[in-house]
């Protein structure tokens, strides 16, 4: 069955070394599956407030670039979150975009949850050095985000490298991007 993949670069920087790990493993999507690129730092999203616990919980449906998002990610099978290691979790730009989650989630309407149990959630980052565990909570963050919403997990493909162009020298980022997306995902469960 082909699978539609939503690309979410999170970088404030085009062309680094996150998004070019990950338009490494998109190489290798099988025929017939599709890839959507989005930039969310080049969306006009609104600000992002808790209104959970107030009578104005329930917002209005998302317009303009924010309900492009929404519509991009319901229509995905597969979200990839493509984030560069900044102070050791997401960018501002994917804790954004995951914050809108929360609105979503409000909305009954939308039914945000329940569309989303059983799509996968995978990762995508670049870190300076080659200790993986500096990224642990980056993992830990999309790993739980997936969790609680009933997503598969497919993992995180992680790259060192610190200036642009420095990931062609990780070649075992490179090999692992070969393989990265034909990995089996199972249920998420919590970090």
């Amino acid at each position: 069955m082909a699978r539609d993949f939503l690309f979410l670069l999170g970088s404030t920087r085009n062309g680094g070394n996150t998004e070019a790990l990950a338009r490494q493993a998109a190489e290798q999507l099988p025929a017939g599956d599709t890839a959507r690129w989005l930039r969310l730092a080049e969306l006009d999203l609104p600000e992002f407030r808790d209104l959970r616990h107030t009578e104005d919980r329930v917002q209005a449906a998302p317009t303009g670039d924010a309900a492009t998002l929404l519509e991009a990610t319901l229509a995905a099978t597969d979200l990839v979150i493509a984030s560069p290691l900044y102070w050791y979790s997401v960018s501002t730009p994917v804790k954004h975009y995951l914050d809108h989650w929360v609105t979503w989630l409000y909305n009954p309407e939308l039914d945000f949850k329940q569309r989303m149990s059983g799509r996968t959630l995978w990762g995508v980052t670049a870190l300076a050095g080659s200790d993986h565990a500096w990224a642990d909570p980056l993992v830990g963050t999309l790993r739980n985000s997936a969790a609680y919403m009933n997503m598969n997990w497919g993992g995180v493909l992680l790259g060192s490298a610190t200036r642009p162009g420095e990931i062609e020298a990780d070649t075992d980022a490179a090999a692992r991007a070969k393989t990265f997306f034909s990995s089996a995902p199972e249920p998420a469960s919590r970090a």
